[in-house]
């Protein structure tokens, strides 16, 4: 991985955090020479609590750094350690060196910075509160029981296994299954008359269950043997097929690991939605715009009309 790549991979995760727009605009244009710098430099193991610069007599460890990183975006973990923690550390020495200015001004005194505060600290409150009650409060005990209720207990549907030959017209599709009929190999006559991408492995579609081909190849190959051909030449927007049934199976569900991080988003999304329906009634809500209230009303998931959520027209009424 190229180390201009991954300045700018950081920089645009910088970019994404409202407290870094200027940090991160400032990285995107940092100067080629760093970046041929900090591409050559060697990969040093460190502890977390290596200090990596003091700035104005504060210690600044690898692993304050590391926090940093994953509080910006956690996909920074897969960034080599050295290249993401100069350049996080660069970032956060920018943000220093302007909001020192910014206070020896006296922005932070200003009404700006006070409206801009409450945001940010409604914010990380929120987010606390989501990891607190419902991140870290699901277990892998609650994935598996939803895995075993929602995809383990599925009907198992029935899958196949064919190969094809695709061609332009029904005469040539009539043509190939009379030397099929002969005893010719049907994967040799895919590779050299096929004109479906499939030619090159011999026309080999591998397993597919109901719904996934087009309804007159899926009727005509579920219709099949294992080990028989069409007889027929099947018609399909694509153009002529004939078609080989090579396997019949029962199609078995995704194991838990295949589906865990899949099952634990929607356990999140769930249990957020339960969460703000018992929350939203300790806060008063009122719109006195009367399209608004329908507009929030139509995101509200459970369609029900959640408490002191009325327009100020209805309560006129």
């Amino acid at each position: 991985m190229k180390f201009n790549f991954i300045t700018l991979f950081l920089a645009s995760t910088l970019l994404a955090s409202t407290s870094w727009e200027v940090i991160a605009q400032e990285s995107l244009n940092s100067p080629s020479n760093d970046l041929k710098t900090l591409e050559k430099a060697s990969e040093k193991t460190v502890s977390p609590s290596h200090v990596m610069a003091v700035i104005d007599g504060k210690n600044i460890t690898a692993g304050q750094l590391d926090e940093l990183a994953l509080e910006i975006n956690p996909n920074l973990v897969h960034v080599p350690d050295e290249q993401r923690r100069i350049t996080v550390l660069k970032a956060y020495l920018d943000m220093q060196v302007l909001a020192k200015a910014a206070i020896k001004q006296g922005l932070d005194k200003t009404e700006a910075y006070d409206k801009r505060m409450a945001v940010m600290r409604d914010n990380v409150l929120q987010q606390l509160y989501f990891k607190q009650m419902i991140v870290d409060k699901i277990l892998d005990s609650d994935l598996e029981s939803l895995y075993n209720k929602e995809v383990a207990a599925l009907p198992k549907e029935d899958e196949i296994k064919a190969r094809h030959i695709l061609v332009k017209t029904k005469k040539e599709a009539e043509a190939i299954i009379k030397r099929l009929t002969k005893g010719e190999n049907f994967e040799e006559i895919a590779k050299k008359t096929s004109t479906d991408g499939s030619a090159a492995v011999g026309g080999d579609l591998g397993y597919f269950s109901h719904g996934q081909m087009v309804k007159s190849f899926e009727d005509a190959a579920f219709g099949l043997k294992v080990g028989e051909f069409t007889k027929k030449p099947v018609e399909s927007p694509f153009g002529w097929h004939v078609i080989k049934l090579e396997d019949r199976r029962l199609k078995q569900p995704p194991t838990f690991d295949d589906v865990k991080e899949m099952l634990r988003t929607q356990l999140i999304k769930e249990r957020y939605q339960m969460l703000i329906s018992d929350l939203r009634g300790n806060i008063d809500v009122k719109y006195p715009d009367p399209h608004v209230t329908k507009l929030m009303q139509s995101l509200n998931q459970n369609g029900m009309q959640l408490p002191d959520e009325t327009s100020n027209e209805e309560e006129a009424e």
